[in-house]
């Protein structure tokens, strides 16, 4: 193994991810960014501080152990660090590239306080890359243990929860409505941002493990629930997701020419619909404009380009910073030419001869009230038409149930969601387990998976009797210091200035043999502190607990025992020290008592 990085690279600007020209790109579906070289992927590596605090970590769902496989990558020993990803993150290849780490893990990143923060998606791409095309990745099937367990829908939350299961020696059975396992990472995001032979290499690696995937199966329908609890099944772990488009009710939206994104991507991704040796039926045509401002709204509108419009446009009725979609992607539909139209919402759709002509928007004023609560307002004077042939509609998604709960005790809220224990997952009928869209509604891929890796653990202790499913779990809550008073003016990666020592032997003398630091060594050492907060200790109230050296971000604060003799405290390892000697005499005493 290669040493670890010594020094922290302290550019501020992330390494630049390759990627094709946008030109060449909007013509295919061919992967945008083309990826790291080993060689970028390690000086990127080196930006990180590896901080003590470990914020990264906090803002990931699944709680990769960030620093620690960036400080891998930093050595060169990429399957090292790829094998740390995946003790936690069971799709690093598929969130290096769709997560959103700009308001997560990244966005935690103490280095983004000025700067740009660690490249840690691209890192966990690389590294998922690497190993796929240099490591021996051919999963192993554990012993079985005897428990079956069925899992409906094979998108990010049911591969996660049969794969975590499949490890703990259960017999999982996958029942996908669709004729290939991935849900939205196969129908609804692009060729060209997430590659379909990446999510099918998961898929892959899961049937390595025993886990059975059973297509076209439409529970509810060809099976229910009760016929899987019959046929042995001893837990039901629902994440079908949420793929129902929604509507907005206006004029002309039931026009041919007008059709939901999420149907629109499906023909292209799932059916093929971009490639000529398939007859899928797809909207082709010169201009189409898109309404939303979301992932699904990018990933629709740089879909048209690449399917032959010579004109995309983007409708969306806040601002283009208010986006909810990824930045990069973003900038990568403006270079690509697609034009933005921000502070806009639809009021009609426009024909002639049953044909669509162009789309009437207009002007918003406001889009929340008073109380914060959704309340769009707008100037239905104030209008503007951008001519069109079609129109794709990316407004939000719900849950389409069918007789999924049919005959079950499991409760919906208003919004179409299950209700469910937060921290469980537990719905109302004990043995049925929900997570991802159908629980929280539509969010990010990585968040499905920790839901996946959340009810796997309820399962496993629901299917073993006798255990709590409450006790003992990672509720993953932290409390985010204040730092919006942080003003870091320049990075210093100094040690810690240690004083010299005057001559004399300490046990002779009362005299303080302490120096002072010099005048170069305290401007070294001041120039250490980041200004992150205004901090009393109170030596005479202060116990020790250490939790000051868990918030400095550079590890500036160190905390040491001078006179462990003077204490009565012990570490968590001795505990037991402590507190036997003290459970005997308490049991003896009350022994003593009862006899009395």
């Amino acid at each position: 193994m290669k040493n670890a990085m010594a020094k922290p690279n302290m550019a501020l600007e992330k390494v630049p991810m390759p990627e094709r020209d946008p030109k060449e790109r909007a013509t295919c579906f061919e992967e945008v960014a083309t990826g790291y070289t080993p060689e970028m992927a390690m000086e990127e590596a080196t930006r990180c501080l590896n901080c003590k605090a470990k914020p990264c970590v906090a803002g990931c769902p699944v709680g990769v152990r960030i620093p620690e496989f960036i400080q891998q990558m930093a050595a060169g020993n990429f399957l090292e660090a790829y094998q740390i990803i995946t003790s936690t993150n069971s799709l690093p290849a598929v969130c290096g590239r769709v997560c959103p780490q700009e308001s997560q893990c990244e966005g935690k990143c103490v280095r983004g306080k000025k700067g740009q923060p660690v490249g840690i998606g691209r890192l966990e791409r690389f590294a998922a890359d690497y190993a796929r095309e240099h490591g021996n990745l051919q999963a192993k099937p554990v012993a079985p243990n005897g428990h079956k367990v069925a899992v409906v829908g094979g998108g990010p939350a049911g591969l996660t929860c049969a794969g975590d299961l499949a490890r703990l020696g259960y017999q999982v059975t996958i029942f996908e409505a669709f004729q290939v396992a991935g849900g939205v990472l196969m129908y609804g995001i692009p060729e060209f941002r997430l590659p379909k032979s990446i999510v099918q290499k998961e898929v892959k690696t899961l049937e390595e493990l025993g886990v059975e995937i059973r297509p076209n199966m439409v529970i509810g329908k060809i099976l229910s629930i009760d016929e899987l609890m019959e046929d042995g099944y001893e837990a039901v772990f629902v994440g079908s997701g949420a793929g129902l488009p929604r509507f907005m009710g206006i004029p002309g939206e039931s026009l041919v020419g007008v059709c939901s994104a999420n149907e629109y991507l499906t023909r292209i991704n799932l059916m093929k619909g971009y490639r000529e040796e398939y007859d899928t039926p797809v909207i082709k045509s010169k201009a189409v404009a898109v309404v939303g401002g979301g992932n699904v709204a990018m990933d629709a509108a740089r879909s048209a380009l690449r399917m032959g419009a010579e004109h995309v446009y983007i409708v969306y009725r806040r601002s283009e910073a208010e986006m909810p979609a990824a930045r990069d992607e973003v900038e990568e539909a403006k270079e690509e030419d697609i034009q933005i139209q921000c502070g806009w919402g639809p009021k009609e759709i426009l024909t002639e001869n049953g044909a669509v002509t162009g789309i009437v928007l207009k002007k918003c004023v406001s889009v929340f009230d008073e109380n914060h609560r959704f309340a769009p307002v707008y100037d239905e004077n104030d209008c503007i038409t951008v001519e069109c042939e079609h129109v794709l509609l990316s407004i939000g998604q719900t849950i389409l149930w069918g007789d999924l709960l049919k005959d079950t005790k499991v409760e919906l809220r208003p919004n179409q969601t299950a209700q469910a224990d937060p921290v469980t997952y537990q719905t109302a009928e004990p043995d049925i387990f929900v997570g991802g869209d159908v629980f929280t509604g539509p969010k990010f891929a990585i968040d499905a998976i920790a839901a996946g890796k959340q009810g796997c653990v309820s399962i496993h202790r629901f299917v073993h009797k006798g255990h709590s499913l409450t006790l003992g779990r990672d509720l993953r809550q932290f409390v985010e210091l204040d730092k919006s008073n942080l003003d870091i003016e320049e990075f210093d990666t100094a040690k810690r200035q240690i004083p010299g020592k005057k001559s004399g032997i300490a046990k002779e003398t009362f005299r303080d043999l302490r120096s002072s630091l010099t005048e170069e060594q305290v401007k070294i050492e001041a120039g250490r502190c980041l200004g992150c907060g205004a901090s009393v200790v109170d030596e005479n109230k202060c116990i020790g607990c250490g939790l000051c050296t868990t918030k400095c971000e550079f590890d500036a604060i160190h905390l040491s025992r001078d006179l462990p003799e003077a204490s009565r405290m012990r570490t968590a390892e001795d505990k037991l020290k402590g507190i036997l000697p003290y459970a005997a005499k308490r049991a003896i005493k009350i022994k003593l008592k009862k006899k009395s």
